[in-house]
């Protein structure tokens, strides 16, 4: 096997770093993308987030076809 030479470390020993610990959600966080939280029995009812997508694209399109027949058309004038 290859001996592997470890880097120096060039942090200062001040710098405690042990308890750190990565904002995975709030304003402070760098954006990795949305994230939308769901409430417990919601998130039950979903195996997982494509699942999720697909219910709200269906929901989406139900939502799209009822405006649709609610709006006037040219004869009912």
């Amino acid at each position: 096997m290859k001996n592997i030479e470890t880097e120096e470390d060039e942090l200062r020993p001040e710098y405690d770093l042990s308890t750190l610990r990565v904002r995975r959600l709030g304003p402070g966080r760098k954006r990795f993308g949305d994230v939308v939280r769901l409430d417990p029995d919601v998130a039950e009812a979903f195996p997982d987030a494509d699942s999720v997508n697909e219910a709200l694209r269906s929901l989406i399109g139900v939502t799209k076809e009822n405006r649709d027949d609610s709006l006037p058309t040219k004869g009912d004038a």
